[in-house]
């Protein structure tokens, strides 16, 4: 848990397009709005990041996903509810027919016509998230390395590059649990931080 000035500061600055090292659920990530595509870029560059890549997508609560035209609905809206707030990422493809997102959002899906969002438990970051938007937060780490699990570390990747650093301490977690949800089922991508239970993957997964 950050102190509320550090929260608020985080907020100011996201929210007018910086970038900055956040806690996250998980681990230490270099966050910034998913909204600003030069802020997305921006993160591409300072991660190193291979560019085919899309990122995971932080959002406050399931109805976020509808800005970026994906539908959901019947098993999908079953599943996330189950899991959400959770350490559970999911992959859902852009609606065929939102044409003008798929091609709005192609910074963040890279071509994939698909993203990946994720709403995290503690309740100061989904607050954080209502207040910025939703944010892109890999790890705070370049692509390849090992992930910062200190602020210390974080500073050694991004230095005077990153607009602030929120620290909360030494953070080691597992990275979030990747599912992708198509045609109504689900397939377990990376197993994670949050372990899924037998019953729940054999009434939902993938046949």
């Amino acid at each position: 848990m950050l102190k509320r000035s550090e929260i608020s500061k985080a907020i100011k600055i996201l929210s007018s397009g910086g970038v900055g090292i956040l806690p996250t659920d998980t681990i230490y990530g270099i966050v910034g709005s998913a909204l600003m595509p030069e802020t997305v870029a921006r993160i591409y560059r300072l991660r190193k990041r291979n560019p085919e890549k899309p990122m995971i997508v932080l959002i406050s609560s399931a109805s976020d996903i509808e800005q970026f035209g994906v539908a959901t609905g019947g098993a999908v809206e079953d599943i996330i509810s189950r899991i959400w707030p959770g350490k559970v990422s999911v992959i859902l493809p852009i609606s065929p027919s939102s044409g003008s997102e798929l091609k709005k959002f192609n910074y963040l899906h890279r071509k994939t016509g698909a993203l990946a969002f994720r709403v995290p438990k503690p309740a100061w970051l989904r607050r954080l998230l209502e207040e910025t938007g939703p944010l892109v937060a890999p790890s705070a780490n370049f692509e390849g390395e090992p992930p910062a699990l200190t602020i210390h570390a974080a500073k050694r990747y991004f230095g005077k590059n990153a607009d602030f650093y929120a620290d909360a301490g030494r953070i080691v977690s597992k990275p979030s649990t990747l599912i992708t949800i198509e045609k109504g089922k689900m397939m377990i991508l990376r197993e994670g931080a949050m372990k899924i239970s037998q019953d729940f993957v054999s009434a939902h997964f993938a046949e």
